[in-house]
């Protein structure tokens, strides 16, 4: 069985964790049947966003230790293999197409630090975070000391970065680390009623609009604003803004090519 389940529905991917029996206790193979996904995402041209969830009761209960402490002693940290993407991605270049992520039961570590790296992110209520690694003797090494404070504010993250306490669904939510709220069952329709709406959005638009900001993020305002425009021009000769014009002329729904 495989230990992520990709499925593609027009054009989005669905990415699933799928160790429900493990709490989806990511081990090293469950990481490079992610990144492989990844790539397929960004390397596919029907494809134009994903959604991240997981099969049962949790999305994961964290990294498998034992199965990864060569890989964290080795100095180098977490490498994908060829035909693979991040989906840490600490520097957050690689992809240039949107994640929306969906969450319930316990979201730690790993779990907590590949939503730090998507864009959109849905919780079901009584979701439980946490970055244990403090607890287990290293420290949180996907991401989260980069990302979290940005999210949710220096003190805040701090507070559970050097605790390893948990936060709740509800408290992600008030911060926005979270984007929507939803009853148990219901993170996965959420997340996928939101990709359908991306999906049927231009897809070069919704990609220049997310490299457009993950530049102003990694580079600042300045950087951003100096490759806006030159970003924009080959989106202003595209096929998709005439069918853009066009339908809104019509009065109809624009159906987008990426072209």
């Amino acid at each position: 069985m495989a230990l992520v389940n990709v499925d593609k529905k027009n054009h989005v991917l669905l990415i699933g964790l799928n160790r429900p029996e493990k709490m989806n206790a990511m081990n090293r193979a469950m990481y490079h049947e992610i990144a492989a996904a990844y790539y397929q995402l960004q390397n596919d041209p029907e494809l134009r966003v994903a959604v991240m969830y997981a099969e049962g009761d949790h999305f994961t209960s964290g990294l498998q230790l034992d199965d990864w402490a060569g890989v964290f002693a080795n100095g180098k940290g977490i490498e994908p293999g060829e035909g693979e993407l991040d989906p840490f991605d600490i520097t957050g270049d690689s992809l240039t197409k949107p994640v929306v992520f969906a969450a319930q039961g316990i979201c730690f570590t790993c779990g907590v630090e590949m939503m730090l790296n998507t864009d959109i992110r849905v919780a079901a209520k009584g979701t439980r975070f946490a970055q244990l690694e403090v607890k287990r003797g290293i420290f949180a090494c996907g991401g989260a000391t980069i990302r979290l404070q940005r999210e949710i504010g220096w003190g805040n993250a701090q507070r559970y970065l050097l605790t390893g306490d948990e936060w709740t669904a509800e408290q992600a939510y008030q911060w926005g680390l979270i984007q929507e709220l939803v009853e148990p069952g219901e993170q996965l329709n959420k997340a996928m009623e939101i990709a359908e709406k991306i999906a049927k959005a231009a897809p070069l638009g919704v990609q220049r609009s997310l490299k457009s900001s993950k530049i102003a993020v990694s580079e600042g305002q300045e950087a951003a604003k100096e490759r806006m425009f030159p970003e924009l021009r080959p989106v202003m000769a595209s096929e998709d803004v005439k069918e853009g014009i066009q339908s809104f002329l019509e009065r109809r729904e624009a159906v987008f090519k990426g072209k």
